[in-house]
């Protein structure tokens, strides 16, 4: 069954899974997208309050979003998101570093506009160990479980349905 608006009930935790920082791929990442010092060039970063070279904070968001799609998203009547209002890097992640990704509903609350969906406003965490490493607010569109049976995915009344 997919997970549609209704199955979001604020207070309820969801376990993302894990992800493991994989060097190559975070450096990779830094090369491309966010070449600083202390991302890119492990003598430099020595030589910063870091310490040594650490993740880009927009990599270690990209690890959460990928946890939050696998455990979520991919079977869900997700309808995207209008952004964040919130986004904290808490603590620097390094190379080897195990996350994981926890979610807690905040709110969910009907749409006045499109009854057909529903915003649930979400707080995902990574955490190394108890640690928070990564702290998001942001809200994401459902469909509603009684919309589900008329429209399907692609918008198209009744398709689908046997």
């Amino acid at each position: 069954m997919r997970r549609t608006f209704e199955d979001f009930r604020p207070g309820d935790r969801h376990d993302l899974g894990t992800a493991v920082v994989d060097e190559a791929e975070m450096l990779a990442f830094a090369r491309r997208y966010d070449p600083q010092p202390f991302h890119v060039d492990p003598e430099a970063a020595v030589h910063t309050p870091f310490g040594g070279l650490i993740a880009s904070g927009w990599y270690t968001a990209s690890l959460f979003m990928r946890l939050y799609v696998d455990a979520v998203l991919v079977d869900s009547t997700s309808q995207g998101s209008p952004g964040l209002s919130e986004l904290r890097w808490l603590f620097p992640v390094r190379a080897g570093d195990e996350l994981r990704g926890q979610l807690t509903v905040l709110e969910a609350t009907p749409s006045q506009t499109r009854p057909g969906r529903g915003t649930v406003v979400l707080r995902g965490e990574l955490l190394r160990g108890r640690d928070p490493v990564v702290r998001m607010t942001f809200r994401g569109l459902f469909g509603r479980r009684d919309a589900t049976d008329v429209v399907d995915g692609a918008g198209s009344p009744g398709a689908g349905a046997g």
